[in-house]
């Protein structure tokens, strides 16, 4: 193969890096699942995200099982911080495709 065909790869794979282990600022933001059931725990996670440098604002999808929220950024933002922050109020955040 081509020399410049593994040059190309090697570049997609690094822009699908970029966009599925980061949340891109933007209109659309980043979905996230939780296993967190009450929506006062969802207050809450989004309180403690809301912390973060970065995040702009965080809707809460209370009508779906399981719950979701979705974060919109200013900057980009590794979706393990996320991850982490949510972890310290006592749940879990998973980022759907």
């Amino acid at each position: 193969m081509p020399l410049y065909f593994f040059k190309l790869s090697i570049f997609n794979t690094n822009i699908m890096s970029l966009i599925t282990a980061n949340i891109i600022p933007g209109k659309e933001g980043k979905v996230f699942g939780t296993n967190a059931m009450e929506e006062t725990d969802l207050i809450e996670i989004k309180k403690h995200l809301l912390t973060i440098d970065g995040i702009k604002d965080i809707q809460l999808n209370l009508d779906v099982f399981p719950k979701e929220f979705t974060v919109f950024t200013t900057k980009l933002l590794p979706i393990t911080t996320i991850e982490h922050k949510v972890k310290t109020v006592g749940f879990h955040a998973i980022p759907k495709e």
